[in-house]
């Protein structure tokens, strides 16, 4: 470990987004650590990439996120960027019976309750460093939901919502908070939820354009798609709507 590098940390960043924007930092000549459930997942990465740190750890368990945060603090003298990037979407069908309410309720937890958890842990990290950085990853489908998708859709606009309100609260402990509203992406997530990625964004074209408006310090990234949904769920609501669920 060099702490003459600044130091981020990535949740699910063993594959996807998250996996694309920690070789922008290991690039970048940053310590780069990703978490996740799966350690053979992180191994794999570890064995392609030897220079990143891996972390097995569940950022919907309380404990994982309090023991984490003491060890990146005992281990690295604490992180300077956070990066909630961890996130399931799951199609669901609201009006069927059968539906298991505790599924359900874990998407909200990993999607929605995790990224507070991580930050609340983690504060004290990014308060210290002198360039302490939250990095939230919501969606596209924070400003036009997806039927198909409710509570993806749902959590992701609560992501949207409160880091904005956040924002000028972080601010005052000279905490940069940055927001990337990925479209849809070419990704386990998106396959895994049932889309076709013939017309997805490329992970690594993602993680070029997010690298080079983090450099120009914005605040909102919106890749490909996302700025043009974002004005048009403000002009024509409806319409937009109706397009991305037709």
């Amino acid at each position: 470990m060099n702490k003459t590098k600044q130091t981020i940390l990535i949740t699910g960043g063993g594959s996807g987004i998250g996996l694309s924007i920690a070789k922008q930092f290991l690039n970048n000549d940053y310590n780069v650590i990703i978490t996740g459930r799966n350690q053979e997942k992180l191994e794999k990465v570890k064995s392609e990439l030897p220079n990143i740190y891996i972390e097995q750890s569940d950022v919907t368990n309380t404990n994982d996120a309090k023991v984490l945060s003491e060890k990146m603090a005992n281990e690295f003298d604490g992180i300077d960027i956070l990066m909630n990037n961890a996130g399931v979407m799951k199609i669901v069908n609201t009006g069927d019976e059968s539906n298991d309410l505790n599924n359900l309720l874990n998407e909200i937890n990993i999607n929605f309750n995790s990224p507070i958890r991580m930050l609340h842990y983690f504060l004290p990290q990014l308060i210290k460093s002198a360039n302490g950085t939250l990095i939230n990853v919501s969606s596209s489908l924070a400003y036009v939901p997806f039927v198909n998708a409710p509570i993806y859709s749902g959590t992701k606009s609560a992501v949207h919502s409160w880091t904005q309100a956040i924002r000028p609260q972080l601010k005052k402990q000279n905490i940069r908070v940055v927001e990337l509203l990925p479209p849809l992406t070419k990704s386990s997530l998106s396959k895994d939820a049932g889309f076709s990625n013939n017309k997805a964004m490329k992970p690594e074209e993602l993680s070029e354009y997010f690298w080079k408006e983090f450099q120009k310090g914005k605040e909102e990234i919106l890749p490909g798609d996302s700025k043009s949904l974002k004005l048009m769920s403000k002009i024509f609501p409806n319409f937009i709507f109706k397009q991305v669920n037709k």
